[in-house]
Order: C-alpha cells, then sequence, then structure tokens
C-alpha cells in the first residue's frame, strides 16, 4: 500500500510539473495533458519494461490514468493563481525526483533485483518522464544540463531505499528518509547554486 501511495504521489507531482512546463511553452489543453502523462508516467513505464512486468502497471489500473490526467487539468485550469512558475515547476519535480526515486527502488527490489541494479532502475524511473518531456517540449533534458545536480541526488535516493529493502528495513522507516535526501538535495542545489563536478578546462 505504501508502494502504491508513493508511487501515485510522484505520478500527480510530476504531472503537474509536466503541465506546468507545457503552459509555459503556451501548448493546449491536448499538450498539456499529454506532457503531464508522459512526466508521470514515462519513468514507471521504462522500469516496467526492463524488469518484466507487462503491461506496466499503470497501463491496467485506471488510478494510474486518473491522477495525471487530473493533475494536468488542474495545472491548466488554474496556472494563473500559480505565481513565480519556474520556482513552482522545480520545487514539484523535486518532490517527484525523491519520491519516485524510492518507488522505483523499492518496486525493482521487489521483483528480485539486488541493491545496485535496483538502485539504477530507481534513478532511470524518477529521470525517465522529465526525459521525455523535455524532448517533447523542445528543450535540453534537465539531466543533461551542464552541471546540473539531478541524477545523482536521485541515485542516492534510489540506493538508500534498495540497500535498506536489501536488509529488511520496514519500508517506512527506510522510503521517508531516503525521498527526503533526494527532495532535500536537489531544492538545496538549485537554492544555493550547487553543481555536478565538471572536467578542468
Amino acid at each position: 500500500m505504501l508502494l502504491l501511495t508513493l508511487d501515485l504521489l510522484g505520478i500527480a507531482v510530476f504531472a503537474v510539473s509536466g503541465a506546468l512546463v507545457a503552459v509555459r511553452q503556451r501548448l493546449d489543453i491536448v499538450g498539456v495533458l499529454v506532457l503531464a502523462t508522459v512526466t508521470g508516467l514515462g519513468g514507471g513505464w521504462i522500469r516496467d519494461v526492463l524488469i518484466g512486468e507487462a503491461p506496466p502497471a499503470s497501463l491496467e489500473d485506471w488510478r494510474y490514468l486518473l491522477v495525471p490526467v487530473a493533475g494536468g487539468l488542474l495545472a491548466f485550469w488554474f496556472h494563473p493563481a500559480l505565481a513565480r512558475m519556474d520556482r513552482l515547476i522545480n520545487v514539484f519535480d523535486a518532490f517527484g525526483l525523491g519520491l519516485f526515486a524510492v518507488a522505483g527502488a523499492l518496486k525493482a527490489a521487489e521483483h528480485g533485483l539486488g541493491p545496485v541494479p535496483a538502485a539504477l532502475l530507481g534513478m532511470v524511473t524518477c529521470i525517465g518522464g522529465g526525459l521525455i518531456r523535455d524532448v517533447l517540449a523542445g528543450q535540453v533534458p534537465v539531466v543533461l544540463r551542464s552541471g546540473e545536480l539531478y541524477a545523482i541526488p536521485a541515485i542516492a535516493g534510489s540506493a538508500i531505499a534498495a540497500v535498506g529493502f536489501e536488509y529488511d528495513i520496514p519500508t517506512a522507516l527506510v522510503a521517508l528518509p531516503a525521498a527526503a535526501l533526494t527532495i532535500t538535495w536537489r531544492l538545496l542545489a538549485i537554492w544555493r547554486g550547487w553543481t555536478a563536478p565538471l572536467p578542468r578546462p
């Protein structure tokens, strides 16, 4: 139940993030819903295909499709009330990153993968949808921007969740700190201007 809740929360915040990017790009309602859906579900689709779960859970459970549509419509109708859109997109994206890092790693671990592959799939889960979103929106994906601290916080949270599962730590005790680490690290990186290591010129 906790894994489902994390999945749906991650989908919701990523869907709003994707919808706000679409609004900023002046897309119509179809474009908003498409970006909301692929941002919310894209990483999970990639993860489920890689772990051999077919069809993906989001195509079998109506809640997985309802949540991104609801998030997209929410952003479409109420975006004028959302001040400072760039900051909101970053906050929603950070929360989606943390929630999906944990949910993706735990689901991969439940399918029998060890800590390392489970952590990698946790990272794929949380960056996949955003990568698709940015490509469709015609902008450089956040994860590939020079020096952007995005994938590193994601893999850190995923690793904590995967290792915790390996040592049979209760899910609630490992999921919340792992997600909080990723979210906090990402938000601090934005706020303080922290960047990933770059090669020397």
